[in-house]
């Protein structure tokens, strides 16, 4: 249905418009955004933060039921990678929230001698939070706790994508926010256009980056300050002198939790070929380790979640189907249920550039593997595409792992490691160019919602002998003033 027909269909039902419910809601926040201004203080954050957490502890069961029915998400997994991380993001803003409000002095210089100057980080006002489906209490919670540590009114658009856990997310709201202060706005791409034709003051994305740069594109029109958390191919090298039964442990791990569904997944691994058998060996042994030595206990196994929807998994099928038509082989996996959306832990040898899989952001449970002779080659390859969110690096020789730091361009970085730096409350998590602009976590989130805002008081300052008129004798003071300080 179109929106006109849904317009119509709401006027002649007397329902108000879905627009003009949700025009209304933004004029709600943004009242309240200017009110939060004296009255959010430092107490009042923690407190809602302390709400929060309560809620999310409170509902931990029926967060765990929802992402098991929307794609079979196993316990373990929502707890270490979508309660895990909201719990460490609201701690360490109660910890460290204090210290992140008060004014921060600037040293001075020669030039504004006489004056004192500071930066106070302010909220941005009313901030729109669009997460995904593929972690969707993470990605919608996480980035709101930035959002209110800053002191902002935010709300919050989930995927329709997770259906169940959409509308528990809209309940938990409900159940802990004024929606002056924090509201969920359920419903597929006509509400999503409807919140991108307001001027938000900030808004926070979690996606793809054709999507993104939509997004972008709308927030041009208001001239709104954007956060993009994209993706892209992020890929794995794995040198001579790495600890391979480690490096399969790892990506295993890294590859195939959420059924691969994660935006800093492993995409691709390049190996030295001296190594490339026993680490293809070593994956195969961990797959079996972890998920079941055959593919019916795999499938029927309880630590492995489905793809979220039929789209996506013929969308992964295509992949696979043009690789191994094009001349690559399955090295492990490779089987499939529709009527689940199952799709095995998969590894494939002998892709080459002009396949599909090469190409695209796989965003699943295939893994193909790359023999290299040259690491000079590995890192041509990698800046000649866009740059991704995440460059995973196994190697026990430095001066390796320092070369490929130094000669690429990614969001981040892991060395003898992959995905765990977004669990960094320290470290600043996000893109680069197609990955994704701006930051998340920690400070980073908690400015990335925050106007910096300079603030100069003039105590002493003798630059009044400089104003005009311009004097033989002010002239030569200016002339003095741009030699010696300029």
């Amino acid at each position: 249905m179109t929106v006109h027909a849904i317009t119509a269909t709401s006027m002649m039902s007397g329902k108000p418009r879905v627009e003009d419910t949700i025009e209304s809601l933004f004029a709600l926040q943004r009242q309240s955004a200017v009110d939060n201004r004296a009255k959010f203080t430092l107490n009042a954050r923690l407190a809602v933060l302390s709400r929060l957490r309560a809620t999310l502890k409170r509902r931990e069961n029926d967060i765990i039921g929802a992402l098991y029915a929307d794609f079979r998400k196993p316990e373990s997994e929502v707890r270490l990678t979508e309660l895990f991380p909201v719990y460490q993001e609201i701690s360490h803003a109660q910890r460290h929230l204090r210290s992140w409000l008060a004014p921060h002095r600037v040293p001075g210089s020669l030039g504004m001698f006489g004056t004192a100057a500071q930066v106070r980080y302010q909220a941005k006002g009313v901030c729109l939070i669009i997460s995904p489906w593929n972690y969707p209490v993470n990605l919608s919670f996480g980035p709101l706790v930035s959002a209110l540590a800053a002191g902002n009114t935010a709300i919050i658009k989930p995927s329709e994508m997770t259906p169940h856990t959409s509308e528990l997310i809209k309940d938990i709201v409900e159940e802990t926010f004024p929606r002056e202060l924090v509201s969920v706005c359920e419903g597929d791409a006509q509400v999503s256009q409807a919140l991108l034709n307001l001027p938000f003051d900030h808004i926070f994305f979690t996606g793809s980056p054709s999507v993104g740069k939509m997004v972008m594109a709308a927030a041009a029109r208001h001239l709104t300050s954007v956060t993009l958390e994209l993706g892209g191919k992020s890929p794995t090298i794995v040198d001579s002198t790495a600890n391979i039964e480690q490096v399969a442990r790892k990506l295993v791990w890294g590859k195939f939790a959420n059924n691969g569904q994660t935006c800093i997944a492993p995409d691709h691994v390049y190996v030295a070929r001296d190594r490339a058998a026993d680490l293809v060996d070593a994956l195969r042994r961990e797959i079996r380790r972890v998920y079941g030595q055959t593919s019916g206990q795999q499938k029927a196994g309880p630590d492995y979640c489905r793809i979220v929807n039929r789209r996506h998994f013929e969308r992964l099928s295509a992949l696979a189907d043009d690789a191994t038509a094009k001349g690559a082989t399955v090295l492990e996996g490779g089987t499939r249920d529709p009527e689940q959306n199952y799709f095995s832990p998969t590894i494939l040898g002998g892709t080459t550039p002009h396949m599909a899989i090469s190409q695209e952001e796989i965003f699943g449970p295939i893994l193909p593997i790359i023999e290299y002779d040259d690491l000079g080659a590995v890192l041509d390859e990698i800046n000649a595409s866009p740059k991704p969110l995440a460059i995973y690096v196994f190697s026990n020789n430095a001066s390796f792992y320092d070369a490929v730091i130094q000669k690429t361009s990614s969001g981040g970085v892991c060395i003898n490691h992959n995905v765990v730096h977004f669990l960094h409350p320290n470290l600043p998590f996000g893109g680069v160019n197609n990955s994704g602009i701006g930051t998340a976590h920690g400070f980073y989130g908690f400015k990335t919602f925050s106007h910096e805002r300079s603030i100069l008081k003039d105590k002493f300052s003798i630059l009044g002998l400089l104003f005009p008129p311009y004097t033989a004798r002010v002239r030569k003071l200016i002339e003095m003033t741009v030699r010696i300080l300029g």
